[in-house]
């Protein structure tokens, strides 16, 4: 519910702060004092249009700040949640923040808790805490699916639209499955011989990722080597073979040996580089031998490897494939061949899962349209046992529900509109089209009461819907607006005393002279009893307040009391 409305800077409001509670709240004041304004101000913090002309003379911006306090679940909270936007609603308080600046150029910036949104996200959650209705602003009435939205509201079915709106997408889901696996049956019937000729080359082929790159690298390793291996050849016989200088040293070492015990530091050290210079021509000769074992091989083998590249790359150009991918859709021809050869069976599971998925649908809107017109039945019945007093009494209203099982969707195959006859041998039709602006608001009036707080925003907001009326009619319309503000926040812009004298809270809007009159605001003060019943007499007596006025105000606040 509204807990504070802050506006400033608003056309003639400076300053003000007003403080709502629960329960039925009006607002009276004479023609002129900024009923209108306060209205259009609320709106604005709602995402209502935004207006240059809406900031005070003087000021560069206005503003209003709009508090909610509001349950932690409430749909509010879930459209911010849909937007991306985080602590929607504050964690101690509950309280949801509105607030809508509106600069003197004609821009306007909007806010929900402090964070910035824009205007489409302030006004779907506007839309979602407030409804206003007065004789020209019937915006919950307009739309033919948010009359269907209430008459399930009002029979309790909204769990049963929720869950056909679940067969419907499993529905949609199953019939989106059948029309891909179709096509993909009809393309690979299309292109059968062709899959499966190029499925049993590549099988046979049989192409392996990375394979390309492997055989490249040990191609390279094998020209190489054959291009050094003469040459490691020539080195290893000048190391080991008839041209090797080792038998010559080993016959110096042991004839230097030999003289050794004669004349030792003369010999050894020879010795032992001579011995030296025999073990690394031995350790070269290893490498060697290492080097050609390693560039060896046999000249069959290269030739496999260039005849596997060249089928490979072959295979590639053919299928305008790289060579690494040739394993990919070589298994992709595979399914698109098992396709064709298991299609038909899985077709038909297919085909039973969507009549299947049909049959569920069609049955669960079958039953949920039969569930709406019983509930239009007693939807009918009660809104037109609350017109009588609302000066309708000739008028009768009526649910229409066009059921065709051929247009289906995910709320069913109904399409509901509220119609109306307002007076008995004249052609019923559409509630917007055939009621006038006060006969709208009464009906509006008798359908709010009925559904109570089904289908409703927490607030509702109505615009002067007693205009035109007075008397039994007044008292009836303030009787249904205190019946539902029993429900839910109710204020009510009146300028009747029987609607005024059921209020929980009596706002008064006045227009204050300033600076000696050269300008005025407007105020609203909350009236104490006293002050009430000054006001209820006014209203009733006009610029002169008797005091028969005053007792007649009495006499009404007793009675409503």
């Amino acid at each position: 519910m509204l807990a504070r409305l802050s506006i400033r800077d608003i056309v003639l409001i400076e300053r003000l702060d007003i403080e709502f509670a629960s329960g039925l709240a009006v607002l009276t004041g004479e023609t002129g004092a900024g009923k209108s304004i306060l209205l259009d101000a609320f709106a604005l913090a709602l995402g209502g249009r935004g207006d240059a002309g809406l900031v005070r003379h003087g000021a560069e911006q206005g503003q209003v700040t709009a508090t909610f306090d509001i349950p932690k679940n409430h749909p509010a909270a879930a459209i911010l949640a849909a937007n991306g936007i985080d602590g929607s609603v504050s964690e101690d308080s509950g309280e949801m923040i509105l607030r809508r600046v509106q600069l003197a150029d004609g821009r306007t910036r909007a806010f929900i808790n402090d964070q910035a949104i824009s205007v489409q996200t302030l006004k779907a959650v506007g839309a979602a805490l407030v409804e206003i209705h007065g004789q020209h602003d019937e915006r919950a009435l307009v739309d033919a699916s948010s009359h269907r939205r209430l008459l399930d509201a009002f029979a309790g079915l909204e769990t049963d639209a929720a869950a056909l709106a679940v067969l419907w997408e499993a529905r949609r889901a199953a019939r989106a499955a059948l029309d891909d696996h179709r096509a993909g049956v009809e393309r690979a019937a299309r292109e059968a011989d062709y899959l499966r000729h190029a499925s049993d080359e590549l099988r046979q082929l049989a192409p392996q990722d990375g394979e390309e790159t492997a055989l490249a690298e040990r191609r390279a390793t094998m020209m190489a080597g054959e291009k050094i291996a003469a040459d490691l050849r020539e080195a290893q016989d000048a190391v080991s073979g008839n041209r090797s200088p080792v038998s010559v040293l080993a016959a110096a070492v042991r004839r230097l040996e030999r003289r050794a015990a004669s004349s030792p530091s003369l010999v050894e050290p020879a010795v032992r580089s001579i011995d030296a210079a025999i073990n690394a021509l031995e350790e070269a000769d290893q490498h060697l031998a290492a080097a050609l074992a390693a560039a060896d091989f046999d000249p069959a083998e290269l030739e496999r490897i260039e005849e596997r590249l060249f089928a490979l790359r072959a295979a590639s150009r053919k299928y305008a494939t790289p060579v690494d991918g040739l394993a990919a859709l070589a298994a992709k021809f595979v399914n698109d061949v098992a396709l064709i050869d298991a299609g038909a069976e899985r077709l038909v599971v297919l085909e039973k899962q969507v009549a299947e998925a049909d049959r569920r649908y069609a049955a669960a809107a079958a039953k949920l349209s039969a569930a709406r017109i019983k509930a239009a039945e007693k939807l009918d019945k009660a809104v037109n046992a609350e017109l009588a007093p609302l000066k309708l009494e000739r008028a009768m209203f009526s649910t229409q529900i066009e059921s065709d099982p051929a247009s289906v969707g995910p709320q069913g195959f109904d399409r509901v509109e509220f119609w109306v006859q307002t007076n008995p041998g004249t052609r019923p039709g559409p509630l917007m089209k055939v009621a006038s602006g006060g006969e709208l608001s009464r009906f509006l009036l008798a359908l709010k009461v009925v559904l109570s707080d089904k289908g409703s925003a927490p607030t509702l907001v109505f615009d002067e819907i007693d205009t035109g009326v007075g008397g039994a009619v007044a008292d009836a319309i303030g009787a249904r607006l205190a019946r539902l503000a029993c429900k839910v926040q109710v204020m009510a812009v009146t300028h009747a005393p029987q609607v005024a004298v059921r209020a929980d809270q009596h706002l008064l809007i006045s227009k204050d002279a300033l600076d000696r009159g050269k300008r005025v605001a407007t105020r609203v003060a909350t009236l104490a009893e006293d002050h009430r019943r000054e006001e209820i007499a006014r209203m009733l007596a006009g610029a002169e307040i008797t005091a028969e006025a005053r007792a007649a105000a009495e006499r009404l606040l007793k009675a409503a009391g």
